[in-house]
């Protein structure tokens, strides 16, 4: 494979082009604005580039906007109608932080704290196996008949005698003891 040479064209214009000086950059950067659209958490926050923003409470669900203006060090967090909702400092992408104004924590704490009540507790469901009538109906609907597995009852009676002629310890004795009814 034969190599291939590169060379850079002369700029048109010729000579007065190329010796022509760059132009200075501008001081401020272009003033672009990124927008991205997220949705509130529970907790009231709102992701971006890998940290959390808050808002106030009661838009858990909501869809809202995140503006950020380019070389700025804050980002606008504003409903679909364009309503700020708050103002944050930019924290570095992926850094993890949460932040938070006090004025949103104070506003969840009392959300919070007004959902609690010194009202009695709602009695506990209690649990109660079905009865034997319940069963019976159970199996008459679905069309069933109790099978003999279901009947049968088991007496420990004739363990605990088999067990006293081999001398085997019953359950519940010291070792060494025998239990004896």
């Amino acid at each position: 494979m034969p190599a291939v040479r590169t060379h850079l064209a002369p700029a048109e214009g010729g000579p007065a082009a190329a010796a022509e000086p760059l132009a200075d950059p501008p001081d401020v950067a272009f003033p672009a604005v990124t927008e991205v659209t997220r949705v509130v958490s529970g907790q009231a926050l709102v992701a971006y580039r890998g940290n959390f923003y808050s808002i106030g409470p009661g838009m858990s669900g909501a869809t809202v906007h995140l503006r950020h203006r380019l070389g700025q060090p804050t980002i606008d967090i504003r409903t679909a109608g364009g309503v700020i909702l708050a103002v944050h400092r930019l924290e570095p992408d992926g850094a993890g932080a949460i932040c938070r104004h006090a004025s949103h924590v104070r506003a969840l704490e009392r959300s919070v704290l007004t959902q609690f009540s010194n009202t009695a507790r709602c009695r506990p469901k209690q649990r109660r196996p079905p009865s034997v009538a319940a069963v019976a109906e159970a199996a008459r609907l679905r069309g069933q008949r109790p099978g003999a597995a279901e009947q049968v009852v088991i007496d420990f009676t004739a363990y605990v005698t088999a067990a006293d002629a081999a001398g085997a310890p019953t359950a519940g004795a010291p070792s060494g003891e025998q239990v004896h009814p």
